[in-house]
């Protein structure tokens, strides 16, 4: 019997590890429908543009195996990668992924949207969202606290990528010492501007103390009704090098043309306005033409 039958035979993976149990799809699709009944609809303003479900199921596990057992914070999360996560892992159709996860979005509407769920489905102690705008200074408890932080900010093409550069920042003053960094971002080679912003983007994280050490090309797609073929992906940091990193305020530059072409940030926060029958139809999108009586 060769060296790899007996790996199989003891259901041992390379280098003797326990091999992990396959992914029912079924299942996780089914739990990530549930994610995406309990998300609120994107704003497109902002920059809101959803990935599809096919492609949420496959980068939430590749997440939890990149980052088991590391404390994960997700600056920004339209795309609720991080309740999937915590959703998968609950319901047991994954059994490795992250210790604990935080959400720091300025979106009311999602913060809201995740702690509900998280109570609802019994795993806050695991997960919790609170309200933060990338504009501001981080909470300095916060500071060098996680193991490891995910980004999928707007991608830059209207600002040389100083919009990703400004979510990459802050992710580094999350990071502990070795802790990894995941970034999603625009890849497509048929335009010139992703590249120049995935260059940016490399060259800032060298300037913050990390190194690129993973790059999965194309590995997301959206719900982008002008650019449908538009693709990001996902390359992964570690923090070789400390830096002693300013947490300030972004200014007025920075914030220039943030969510796209003369959309600069200034917002401070989405609040959520309360309504009855969250998870229903919203009586403003349609109208009822009652039967002619005879």
């Amino acid at each position: 019997m060769s060296e790899n039958d007996e790996r199989k035979k003891n259901g041992n993976g390379r280098n003797g590890q326990p091999r992990r149990r396959a992914l029912d799809l079924r299942l996780a699709l089914n739990a990530l429908s549930d994610v995406v009944q309990n998300r609120p609809p994107p704003i497109r303003e902002f920059d809101q543009i959803y990935m599809k479900v096919g492609d949420m199921v496959v980068y939430a596990e590749y997440l939890c195996r990149k980052l088991d057992g590391r404390s994960l914070v997700f600056v920004g999360d339209g795309d609720a990668i991080g309740l999937s996560i915590a959703h998968l892992m609950n319901e047991g159709i994954l059994d490795y992924g992250p210790s604990r996860l935080l959400l720091l979005d300025f979106d009311e509407r999602m913060v809201n949207s995740v702690n509900r769920f998280a109570q609802d489905n019994e795993f806050s102690q695991q997960m919790e969202a609170r309200l933060y705008n990338v504009a501001d200074a981080l909470d300095s408890t916060l500071l060098e606290s996680f193991d490891a932080f995910h980004i999928n900010p707007p991608w830059g093409q209207y600002n040389d990528g100083k919009s990703v550069v400004s979510f990459l920042h802050r992710g580094a003053q999350l990071l502990k010492d070795q802790g990894l960094g995941v970034v999603a971002i625009a890849d497509d080679d048929t335009k010139t501007w992703p590249g120049l912003v995935l260059r940016m983007t490399q060259k800032a994280a060298i300037e913050l103390g990390m190194a690129v050490v993973e790059m999965q090309p194309h590995m997301h797609t959206y719900h982008l009704e002008d650019a449908p073929e538009l693709a990001s992906c996902a390359m992964i940091f570690r923090k070789v090098e400390r830096f002693e990193l300013k947490n300030e305020p972004l200014t007025t530059e920075e914030k220039k043309d943030f969510y796209g072409r003369d959309q600069h940030l200034e917002a401070r926060y989405v609040r959520e306005i309360e309504r009855i029958g969250r998870s229903m139809a919203d009586p403003r999108d349609y109208k009822i033409e009652r039967e002619i009586a005879e």
